[in-house]
């Protein structure tokens, strides 16, 4: 088998078997294959796609590269959520403990975040003590034991992935929805996981900015998913605005308990019970995803789910008693009221900017070697369609230092009053279930 018959095989347009597939990926992986015929092949799939076949194909290929987790010694069907990113994304931080609470195993595999705000293990670590550096037969245990654990991704989880994003990366071939939904998917089954749960993002602050294109990526991945022998399920949300109000480490935290609590933002709220539903009923803990919602609000009202966050919390080294008193999150040294201009209505919140802004006040990692703050970012005041008066705030900044002018103007930048009424952006555009 030659690699360069292989690209000339995708580049006019035919089907790559399994077998050619696997030796493609395990050649690029052990570095007999070259960067520049791989980027020829990838370039190729750009032009010419993949059959439902190849994707699960080059899927379950990346997945066999390197390592996968065993969780088959944890009890009842493990349920995964993977969000494909966005800004004030807090929904894994409600999700574990809400969907853990009604019975279903949440055995998370989490990483740091690069980009506007941490991710979920930087978020978790703004509670004094709380680590993920526990080994497997711990992880298994504390799932078993509470249905809730988070651990660092391993090291050697699908190392072919990680080439091959990094070449995309550098080649133009990053928008493939082939590639996107194959890297995506390797990582899910890797990790163990028996159900998927995939949030796709669309609008300004989304990886996918249009709904097309978030639609034609939800539906491959939950394709690869069934095709594999995973049961997948998407929702496709929206992402044109933050979600919640928070943006940054600690306050995002705070923002969760309070929706534990029921005293969440909407948006976050009802995506969240959206999301929950489908790992319940994927979870075999409701037989209907009405079932699984009244199970869920039912969890918030009891308290519950609340009772759950302290349990996960204090069983990885955390300081529980946040829960109770949120002051004793991380907090930032200033408090900064970003005033109004003008009255009128909110017609514009640009949240990949609005990220950046959160960035800026080192909420979240530029590069790999950057630190983050934990204390720092941003709470808005308002959102999309909210009236607003002149001198009224629209967002309080959370900051360590002093000079906050540049975060002030790009936040007017991408913050947009309108004299006339707008309508709120619709939260979840879509369910993909096939």
């Amino acid at each position: 088998m030659r690699m360069v018959d292989l690209i000339e095989k995708k580049r006019d347009g035919h089907e790559l078997s399994t077998e050619e597939i696997n030796f493609i990926v395990k050649g690029y992986t052990d570095g007999s294959i070259p960067d520049y015929q791989v980027s020829a092949l990838m370039m190729a799939i750009v032009f010419q796609g993949m059959t439902e076949k190849e994707r699960a194909d080059l899927t379950m290929a990346m997945v066999k590269s390197g390592d996968q987790i065993d969780l088959s010694q944890i009890e009842g069907i493990k349920v995964d959520k993977h969000s494909t990113g966005g800004v004030g994304d807090t929904t894994t931080l409600v999700l574990g403990p809400l969907v853990a609470a009604v019975g279903v195993p949440v055995a998370k595999m989490s990483g740091r975040g690069l980009g506007h705000t941490g991710g979920t293990i930087d978020k978790l670590e703004s509670v004094a003590g709380f680590h993920v550096e526990i080994d497997n037969k711990e992880f298994i245990k504390l799932v078993n034991k509470n249905k809730i654990a988070v651990i660092g991704q391993s090291g050697n989880l699908t190392p072919a992935d990680k080439k091959l994003y990094a070449l995309r990366d550098v080649t133009a071939t990053v928008e493939s929805i082939p590639l996107i939904a194959s890297s995506i998917m390797s990582k899910k089954i890797a990790a163990g996981a028996d159900a998927i749960v995939l949030d796709v993002k669309t609008g300004a602050g989304a990886f996918m900015k249009t709904l097309e294109d978030s639609r034609e990526l939800a539906k491959a991945m939950v394709r690869i998913g069934n095709n594999v022998g995973r049961r997948t399920m998407a929702v496709i949300s929206d992402m044109s605005q933050p979600l919640g109000y928070a943006i940054g480490n600690a306050l995002e935290v705070k923002e969760a308990i309070d929706t534990l609590k029921g005293e969440g933002p909407e948006d976050l709220t009802e995506l969240c019970l959206t999301l929950g539903s489908y790992m319940v009923y994927l979870g075999n803990k409701a037989d209907s995803l009405q079932e699984a919602r009244e199970k869920l609000e039912q969890a918030i009202q009891d308290g519950l789910a609340l009772e759950k966050l302290k349990v996960f919390l204090s069983s990885q080294g955390g300081d529980a008693s946040v829960v109770d008193d949120p002051g004793k999150l991380p907090q930032a040294k200033y408090q900064f009221e970003l005033e109004a201009k003008e009255d009128g209505f909110i017609a514009e919140i640009t949240a990949d900017e609005v990220g950046t802004a959160a960035m800026l006040l080192g909420a979240g990692r530029a590069t790999k070697e950057s630190s983050i703050d934990l204390a720092v970012g941003l709470v808005l005041r308002k959102k999309i369609g909210d009236q607003v008066k002149k001198g009224e705030s629209l967002a309080t900044i959370h900051s360590n230092f002093e000079d906050v002018s540049e975060v002030k103007q790009k936040l007017y930048d991408h913050i947009k009053i309108s004299p006339e009424k707008t309508t709120a952006p619709i939260l979840i555009h879509e369910a993909i279930t096939e």
